[in-house]
Formats: C-alpha cells, structure tokens, sequence
C-alpha cells in the first residue's frame, strides 16, 4: 500500500509563523486524528505482532477518515508511521520483526488532514516489562508535561529545554540531543526546532499563533546516539533503553493548547508490572 500519493504542504521557511483561529481549528482536527489512531493500535500492540502490521493498521485508519500519513515516502522514508523498539530511540522502519514480550515501543504517528499535520507519539509497553523500562516510560512521559507546562508567552524555547533537562537528569536519566521538536502546520518539519535542554530566557521567545511540538528523547543509559545504515534508526550507542512522548501544542495568548491528547484518555497507557 505505499504508493498512497501525500500532497505535501508549503516548505519549510526562514521565519516563524504565527497563526490564527482557524489555523488552531485545523491543527485541532489533525491532531485529534493523529492521537485517535494512536488510541486505535494501543490493542495491537502485543507479543508476536509484527511491526510492518500496525503500519498497515494506521496507513488504512488514516485512508478510512480522508488521512494520509506524512512519514510515508517523505524524503524516502517507507513506511506510515515510526516504531522504535527497546533501545531505538526514534525513526525505526516498520518491519516483518514480530515483537517480544518485555519490550517498550514508541509508536509516532503525523496525519495529514485539509493540509494540516498532526503530530504526536506515545509509549506501549509489550506483555509485562520491566521496572527499569516502566520507570524510563514513567520518567519521559513527566518530563513531557513538565515541557508543556512552559509553553505560553513572553517565555523562551530554553524555559521548555531546561524544565525537562532538568527533571530528566534529577532522575539520572539523559537527554538525547541530536533530535529535537520542530514548527508544524501545514509544513511537516518548520522553524522553531525546540531543544529539549538548555537555560531558561535562551532562544526564541514565544508568541501567541506559533505551534510545534515538544517530543523529548531520554535515555537510561547515555546520550549518545547513532544512525544505523538505513539512515533513518537512530540507537542509543550504548544499547541501553530509550523512551519518547510527543505531542503538537499552540502558543495562546495565555498559555497552551495540546492538539493531541488522546480522545479516550489512553494518552498514559497502564504499564503491566514485571
């Protein structure tokens, strides 16, 4: 099913946009979608199931509700969506590989819908993980919201960065550094790129109308990251578990609003007990 043709929207740009009411609406609609389907494969994801499965469950989710995919065929990446499994830390490629219990998978899903991107990624935890693995998902997920909890204006990009670096690191896990948030709308990947570390006060400061996403990667082990041949997977160097939440926000003119929390409130999935 990968020949689904994606209509890509305006290219990326040297200034950021700030949008308005009907802009939020869109994004509103785009990322409702994008955290339903991720609702929707919550069930799916178990031991045995392979991967390339949940991308064709979404690529056909997506068709059934006038989506389509942005990951699929961008910049020639194959697939519908992203699954990094274990220590993955994001872009893994959908595959035949079934899955096992105990292992921890980031699922990131961007529809695209009337030529709006929404953007968002969750954790699942396989069978029964371990307490490690629960407390990585556990640790991401906070640091995530704490990130949120930022976003209003007159504060900076750094006031986001700092609020999960230092969160992640008070729990002495790291903060991967070579990927970061970016602008959205009708452009996939768009300015600001949102560091996830810093100092509170460096960087762009926020206005109301801007919208991107937060998606902090953190590690149990180090930083450090490398991409495999495929050029896309990126793991961490020293093969210990990595965990990621993300989701598209909009700058208002009091504070924020969250585009993708899940309709169902499955956004903080119960993680079995090893």
């Amino acid at each position: 099913m990968s020949n689904v043709e994606v209509t890509r929207g305006a290219r990326e740009s040297n200034t950021i946009k700030l949008h308005g009411p009907e802009a939020f609406a869109a994004m509103r609609k785009a990322g409702q979608l994008a955290a339903a389907a991720l609702d929707m494969i919550g069930p799916f994801v178990q031991p045995g199931v392979a991967t390339d499965e949940l991308d064709d469950r979404v690529l056909e989710f997506a068709l059934d509700h006038g989506a389509v995919p942005a990951p699929l065929n961008y910049r020639g990446f194959p697939k519908s969506i992203c699954t990094s499994i274990n220590h993955v830390v994001c872009h893994g490629i959908p595959g035949p590989k079934p899955l096992r219990e105990g292992d921890i998978v980031n699922i990131d899903v961007t529809l695209i819908v009337d030529g709006w991107h929404g953007d968002t990624s969750r954790m699942y935890a396989v069978g029964q993980i371990s307490r490690r693995a629960e407390r990585l998902i556990e640790v991401t997920y906070e640091a995530l919201r704490l990130g949120v909890e930022q976003v209003k204006p007159g504060n900076t990009i750094g006031h986001i960065g700092a609020a999960i670096q230092e969160f992640a690191e008070k729990e002495r896990c790291s903060i991967v550094r070579d990927f970061c948030g970016h602008g959205l709308g009708r452009v996939f990947h768009d300015r600001p790129n949102i560091l996830h570390y810093g100092e509170r006060g460096e960087g762009v400061v926020m206005e109301p109308g801007m919208l991107f996403t937060i998606e902090p990667m953190i590690n149990l082990g180090k930083a450090h990251v490398k991409v495999l041949a495929d050029g896309w997977t990126a793991v961490t160097r020293d093969r210990e578990l990595s965990a990621q939440f993300e989701h598209s926000v909009g700058v208002t003119e009091t504070g924020v609003e969250v585009f993708t929390h899940s309709p169902a409130g499955l956004e903080w999935p119960s993680v079995p007990k090893g």
